[in-house]
């Protein structure tokens, strides 16, 4: 018998469903690796720990998504707590992207040693270096100036000057602001312990006290309402509210507003006084690329004119457009001071703020 006739019938039959094995494998394989690069990039998030709880940020973040399919996985908070959230996760946190509120606010956690420099050349072209830390520990995403808001019935713009002059006899029980507990106030009077020095600023916050129409009370759009109810002729408030209540879904909130002028003080000598909004890469980023993206998105010009037009912030982008109330307040000078100093003097100026009763 021959056995090699006999078995070449099987051994081609093996040989071919051997082959068909093999080639199922192969498809099987690269089938499998087109699968894990797919949910690799399903996976792209960017982890933001965020102060900020504005609307315009959501949609922000959204549309990122949408441009580039990196998800954005947001965490709120107060900015203190988020810090200390930070400095206890240590290597294990998740967070990618620190954003708060406050120059001092960011000096303090560039301090507590949670954030690491940012490099990207997209991001130094939107934005310029007095709006970025000097070590590139943050960059700043948006600006609100500290303004003198008024009555247009009651006040002329002409009368108005400066921060100091507010403290003079004329405006007597007619000068309205909120509690020293304020950040805002708080690193106002930072900027001028740091301008003008200690006594100076002390001087100002106790002529302001004698000045006020009432104890504090309240947050700033609450002195814009007692303005429009003649409470007091000016107040010491953030632009951004001005552009809320004027575009607010309450028809007495734009009432309040449509009585209210912005003034910019401080023109002839040091001006206004800006505070910012800024983003940090976090130290321990586990996605740091898609953090620098999710920065370079925010500080383009199309992110900034929406955040400006949706929350009536200043951009920090030269290149974008204001909206319409934003430019008929029209060009200031601003303060020229590095924002790690708001943090620097903000003991100081608690400090002052009670010593001189302002409550």
């Amino acid at each position: 018998m021959n056995l090699s006739k006999l078995l070449k019938p099987f051994i081609a039959t093996t040989a071919l469903t051997l082959a068909l094995a093999g080639c199922g494998g192969e498809g099987a394989s690269e089938g499998e690796k087109e699968k894990d690069t797919a949910s690799k990039k399903e996976e792209q998030v960017v982890n933001v720990y965020t102060a900020r709880h504005y609307e315009a940020d959501e949609q922000v973040y959204k549309d990122f998504t949408e441009e580039t399919g990196i998800k954005v996985n947001v965490v709120k908070g107060e900015a203190e707590e988020l810090i200390e959230r930070l400095k206890r996760e240590g290597e294990s946190t998740e967070a990618d992207l620190f954003i708060t509120v406050d120059g001092g606010v960011l000096a303090h956690a560039k301090d507590n040693d949670i954030l690491q420099t940012v490099e990207s050349d997209v991001i130094s072209e939107n934005v310029p270096e007095n709006l970025r830390d000097k070590e590139n520990k943050w960059v700043g995403m948006a600006t609100r100036a500290r303004v003198i808001v008024y009555s247009k019935d009651r006040v002329s713009p002409d009368q108005l000057s400066t921060y100091e002059d507010l403290t003079s006899d004329k405006w007597k029980g007619k000068v309205l602001a909120r509690s020293s507990t304020s950040l805002y106030n708080q690193s106002l009077l930072a900027s001028f312990i740091e301008l003008n020095g200690e006594k100076a600023a002390e001087e100002w916050s106790e002529g302001i006290v004698k000045n006020f129409a009432r104890q504090p009370d309240g947050g700033d759009r609450d002195q814009a309402k007692a303005i429009a109810a003649g409470t007091g002729d000016v107040g010491i408030m953030n632009t951004y509210y001005v552009g809320l209540l004027a575009n607010s879904s309450d028809p007495e909130e734009v009432k309040v507003a449509e009585g209210l002028g912005v003034f910019f003080p401080n023109q002839e000598t040091n001006g206004t006084h800006v505070n910012i909004s800024g983003i940090g890469l976090t130290k321990h980023s586990k996605n740091p690329e898609n953090a620098t993206k999710l920065i370079e998105y925010m500080t383009g010009k199309e992110a900034q004119e929406y955040l400006s037009a949706n929350n009536y912030e200043f951009p920090v982008n030269p290149d974008a457009e204001k909206p319409e109330i934003l430019k008929s307040w029209g060009e200031f000078k601003m303060q020229e001071l590095d924002f790690d100093t708001l943090g620097k003097h903000n003991q100081k100026a608690i400090e002052i703020f009670n010593k001189t009763g302002w409550k």
